[in-house]
């Protein structure tokens, strides 16, 4: 059995079997019999059809013809099963690796986001809270307000008729007109 390939060249078609087998360095079958070509033999019009046994004597008698061993053959076999699988391997890792640094860049962009959807709503909660605030201090300034409404009002009250000054939150309409009282 021959070792694990090395590739010594990246392959630019992962769909291109070819390239894989040359990347893998995969030498010249003898005679140009690769179990490839041998694939293509079986396949024929003229072996397609035939039983089993007769298909593997064919072969062999071709093979004999050609000066090739039926071992030289199924090493060409063996060396492209182990391109193949060494290749899958290393498409395996480099998914895997991707597959981990995608998700530590998701990670991080989740982070991200977090942290922007975390200071967008501390903006919200310390507006709501300044709104608060300031109802707050404006309720409390209105609720002083009427009580000087109410100490002005008094003292306008025994000098007019219809008392001018209002003793409530401010409303739309204009306030009366000051009248001599009767």
């Amino acid at each position: 059995m021959s070792a694990e390939p090395k590739f010594s060249a990246p392959v630019s078609n992962a769909n291109s079997f070819d390239e894989i087998y040359q990347a893998a360095e995969i030498p010249p079958a003898p005679q140009g019999y690769s179990i490839m070509k041998i694939a293509d033999m079986l396949q024929s019009e003229h072996i397609r059809t035939m039983p089993g046994d007769v298909k593997r004597s064919t072969v062999l008698v071709a093979l004999d013809a050609a000066g090739v061993d039926i071992k030289d053959v199924i090493q060409d076999a063996v060396r492209r099963d182990k391109a193949l699988d060494g290749y899958e391997r290393v498409q395996e890792r480099a998914v895997a690796e991707l597959e981990t640094r995608k998700t530590q860049e998701n990670a991080q962009i989740q982070a991200e986001i977090d942290k922007v959807v975390a200071d967008q709503r501390a903006k919200i909660q310390a507006n709501n809270e300044e709104v608060t605030r300031e109802k707050e201090r404006f309720f409390g300034w209105r609720l002083k307000k009427q009580q000087e409404e109410k100490k002005i009002s008094d003292a306008v009250a025994p000098f007019v008729t219809e008392n001018p000054i209002t003793t409530g939150a401010s409303s739309a309409s204009p306030a009366p007109k000051p009248g001599p009282k009767s």
